[in-house]
């Protein structure tokens, strides 16, 4: 997935004859149909691996996912690239079961450390992919494209290699449609009384964090003039603090602080980064200011260790797939959202000038989470 990320954006922008105002606005709706698919598939899949398992689910999402960069890499036009892109929505889907998987095969006392190391790991992708992305871009900006594709297939062979089965025939649960729809698995979280101010913070801080995705390329290119290279240099360092972050901070800090303290200390940390890089003059300061934004990765981990304590473990998928469906949501709206506020604020003529208005709103976002987040957690 990284490596994508420094040249998709720019592909948009080259079908739009590089009018970046309105790329911006046609990549917010690219965002938002990913998000849609993931919407609308993630609880399928997740309510699916906890009838059959999660290991065909993750396997034939790996494969589909490096088929469809096939597609993208070949597509002659935007609209061919725009079905390319749901195809991903749907096959990257897969991260509710990946999360069901790891919360079934760790206790739960230790299982904020273990999504950490979940975390890590796509730090880790983050460091390796946008770097290489944006080096490959400068080549070609559709070889990013044919090196994901690899990527995945590589990936798909490996887990079928070596992947084991993570949840017992005995633990499997009957499959049900009127669950594993978008809307029927948050009734898990209605259900539980303990997730549903829990889910609400899931909710802003998921929204806030849509900038990154569908903003910083954008952002970066125009207001700091950065090219395909200095953006994926740029985000690899991001994905090296990150991976630092979850993979090693995460563990400690909730055996000496607790759950609740870490997620709140991430949110704090999310919400002065996001504020940081709308306000900062120079990319310097974005670089300076990263290892602070970095920082948020702390509330994740600590998000799903709290709500996993809350649920059985024939529902671990269930729950991830509620989780899902709230990213899916928030994913259909926070594109369009920074997208067009964006090009709305850098259009000739605008009332104000202010090309850093989605990191301005992303932080406002983050500072109501952390209301509510220090309200819903009280009594934990």
């Amino acid at each position: 997935m990284g490596v994508i990320i420094p040249v998709l954006p720019k592909l948009v922008e080259g079908f739009m004859g590089g009018d970046t105002a309105r790329a911006a606005a046609i990549y917010g709706v690219f965002g938002t149909v990913w998000a849609l698919m993931q919407f609308t598939c993630s609880p399928i899949l997740g309510a699916l691996s906890d009838h059959v398992g999660r290991r065909p689910v993750i396997l034939i999402s790996c494969l589909g996912l490096g088929l469809d960069y096939v597609f993208m890499a070949m597509a002659p036009t935007l609209g061919w690239l725009f079905v390319g892109r749901v195809i991903s929505g749907i096959t990257s889907a897969s991260m509710a079961t990946a999360f069901a998987y790891i919360a079934d095969v760790t206790p739960a006392e230790k299982r904020a450390g273990s999504f950490g190391m979940m975390g890590a790991a796509f730090g880790l992708g983050f460091v390796l992919g946008p770097a290489l992305g944006g080096l490959l871009g400068s080549i070609d900006p559709r070889l990013p494209f044919w090196v994901s594709a690899a990527l995945a297939l590589v990936n798909s062979m490996y887990g079928f290699f070596v992947l084991p089965e993570s949840l017992s025939p005995e633990r499997r649960s009957t499959f049900s449609w009127r669950k594993a729809n978008p809307i029927g698995s948050l009734e898990l979280l209605r259900s539980h009384h303990e997730l549903f101010g829990l889910a609400g913070v899931a909710a802003l801080y998921y929204l806030a964090h849509t900038v990154l995705p569908s903003m910083f390329v954008l952002y970066a290119g125009y207001r700091y003039a950065w090219d395909a290279r200095t953006v994926g240099i740029t985000l690899a360092i991001v994905g090296v603090c990150s991976m630092i972050v979850q993979g090693g901070l995460v563990k400690p800090l909730v055996a000496r602080f607790g759950e609740r303290a870490t997620l709140l200390a991430g949110l704090t940390a999310g919400t002065i980064g996001f504020t940081a890089y709308a306000l900062a003059p120079t990319g310097r300061l974005i670089w300076a200011f990263t290892p602070v934004l970095a920082c948020m990765g702390i509330f994740g981990p600590s998000l799903q260790a709290l709500m996993s304590r809350r649920v059985q473990p024939h529902e671990q998928g269930k729950l991830q797939g509620a989780n899902a469906s709230i990213m899916g949501i928030t994913g259909m709206f926070g594109p369009a959202l920074f997208t067009q506020a964006f090009s709305r604020a850098i259009t000739p003529g605008s009332a104000v000038h202010l090309p850093g208005a989605p990191f301005f709103m992303a932080g406002s976002l983050l500072f109501l989470a952390l209301l509510l987040a220090t309200r819903v957690t009280r009594y934990y």
